[in-house]
């Protein structure tokens, strides 16, 4: 009867991660309307921030944790933020040039760069399974971008790899920073953070909006903050390996999103390409969880 909870927290943990997959889904969708409705990008990333610290406040205030913005590494969580903006606006910007099914396959390339950012920067040993894993996801990616002639903007695929890079960064700086620093502590900083940065530069680049474009922009800012609470949150009722293979449930919300509003259907080599790389990442996973690196990995939209 001991497991019973335990079992009960997975299943929670691996509905809680689905749900944050699909927020991101829908967050997405909605990056995606905005700019065919007009809107730029660096907008999109500001109401990102300020309609999605309401959500972050509120989780904040309901768990009564309002010593969550204390830290003794501030310059830490600054880097980490710049880089987290900076790969926002670019996974962003990849949704204005591609298909949603497209951008969000691209996404998932990061936890194969990351593999190779740890053993480039945290000096972790990667034997030959994960590099055998990278290299075959590397593959996947080629299949996708089809380097000897894309029907897709070649802007848009070196956009979107330039993000899974950056998010790769990323899971690496949480790597780091998640030894001493709590969870809403990073979030509270970075969404803190990006929303000053970003709307400094909103009198430059705002424009007026009618009802519509404010109802994405607030799609947008509550499907990412929410999101990312459920991500985080699943984290702590369930281990790495079991919750994060629901991250590709995204993938599922992207074709089924992108065929309802767009009517765009992936293409084969879209497909193919995402079955490998899907394929490479879950056996990372795998290889993570066998050498007891189980550490949290960001969503490409979380930042």
């Amino acid at each position: 009867m001991g497991d019973v909870p335990a079992q009960q927290n997975r299943l929670f943990g691996i509905a809680m991660r689905a749900g944050a997959a699909t927020c991101f889904g829908f967050m997405a969708a909605a990056i995606k309307l905005g700019e065919d409705a007009g809107i730029g990008t660096l907008e999109l990333v500001f109401y990102r921030f300020a309609f999605g610290m309401v959500p972050l406040l509120a989780w904040i205030g309901w768990r009564r944790d309002f010593g969550a913005w204390r830290t003794r590494r501030p310059l830490t969580h600054i880097g980490r933020a710049v880089l987290g903006l900076v790969t926002m606006t670019m996974t962003f910007s990849a949704l204005a040039w591609l298909p949603l099914a497209e951008a969000t396959t691209m996404g998932f390339v990061a936890p194969l760069f990351a593999v190779m950012l740890s053993a480039l920067i945290l000096r972790e040993p990667v034997g030959r399974h994960r590099w055998s894993a990278v290299a075959i996801g590397l593959a996947g990616v080629a299949v996708v971008m089809q380097p000897g002639g894309s029907a897709l903007p070649l802007p848009g695929l070196v956009i979107a790899l330039a993000g899974a890079i950056g998010v790769a960064a990323v899971t690496i700086t949480l790597r780091q920073i998640g030894r001493t620093e709590r969870p809403a502590t990073v979030v509270l900083w970075f969404t803190t953070f990006s929303m000053i940065v970003t709307g400094a530069i909103m009198p430059f680049v705002g424009r007026a909006h009618d009802a519509h474009q404010w109802l994405l922009l607030a799609g947008v800012g509550a499907a990412g903050g929410v999101g990312q609470l459920l991500m985080t949150a699943s984290l702590k009722l369930a281990p790495v390996p079991v919750v994060v293979p629901f991250d590709y449930v995204q993938l599922i919300w992207a074709v089924l999103l992108g065929w309802l509003i767009w009517d765009t259907h992936p293409l084969p080599s879209t497909w193919a390409g995402a079955a490998v790389i899907v394929a490479s990442g879950l056996y990372t996973i795998y290889r993570e969880h066998r050498l007891g690196r189980d550490k949290p990995h960001p969503s490409p939209l979380a930042g």
